[in-house]
């Protein structure tokens, strides 16, 4: 008679931790045996995406700055900033849509994006009125991809709107849809729909939120009045 054997069992398998979000392993009782300094986890984390970039395994490289609209996600593809997104759409989720939606070949690689985070930075600052990185429109097509790429040509301190928006692209019943388009802009503050409005002048709708459309407005008016 054979004997049976219970198989051995398998250690839980730690949490994905994205860099900024609370520590999953807190309350899971695997806390204390995954103890690894940051300063050595960082270390690994950006040796890794070296390696990966050099063995041409890395599709999208993401960051997180802060800022004063809040942290902003910046993801990166081979063509450009493809995503920026802010702390209330759930970095987690965002990176998981990117996942599978475009690639699971995704790191943590904040040396990829450090001209976007210079940028970003001198932006706020308000000695940049324009954006230089290259943009990748990957997420967007059709008439949403037009209003996106029309977007830049809204003049720093400057507004528009959505009526106005849409006789520019030849399309004056699209009023509606000019607003989805700004809505679903994947790359807010560098692809600048804060600056359209409704006809009303009221602010209309913000992906950040109407505190960071304000704030984004204000700071714009300030510097070019300057």
């Amino acid at each position: 008679m054979k004997t049976m054997t219970t198989p051995p069992t398998m250690p839980p398998r730690a949490p994905v931790h994205t860099p900024g979000a609370p520590d999953p392993l807190v309350g899971t009782g695997l806390q204390g045996r995954f103890s690894v300094a940051e300063a050595d986890l960082t270390a690994l984390r950006d040796r890794l995406s070296h390696l990966a970039a050099a063995e041409e395994l890395l599709d999208l490289a993401y960051r997180i700055v802060d800022s004063p609209v809040g942290r902003l996600l910046l993801v990166t593809g081979p063509r450009g900033l493809i995503r920026v997104a802010f702390e209330s759409e759930g970095f987690s989720q965002v990176l998981s849509g990117l996942s599978e939606r475009i690639s699971p070949r995704l790191l943590h690689a904040p040396w990829k994006l450090e001209a976007v985070a210079r940028e970003l930075e001198e932006y706020f600052a308000g000695h940049r009125s324009r954006f230089e990185v290259p943009v990748d429109f990957i997420l967007s097509s059709g008439f949403r991809l037009a209003v996106q790429r029309e977007l830049p040509g809204v003049s720093y301190g400057q507004t528009t709107t959505y009526r106005e928006l849409a006789e520019r692209l030849d399309n004056p019943r699209a009023v509606r849809a000019v607003g989805t388009a700004c809505a679903t802009n994947p790359l807010p503050v560098v692809v600048p729909c804060h600056r359209v409005l409704r006809s009303d002048g009221s602010l209309g709708g913000y992906l950040g939120g109407l505190e960071a459309k304000t704030l984004l407005l204000e700071l714009e008016k300030e510097n070019a009045a300057a």
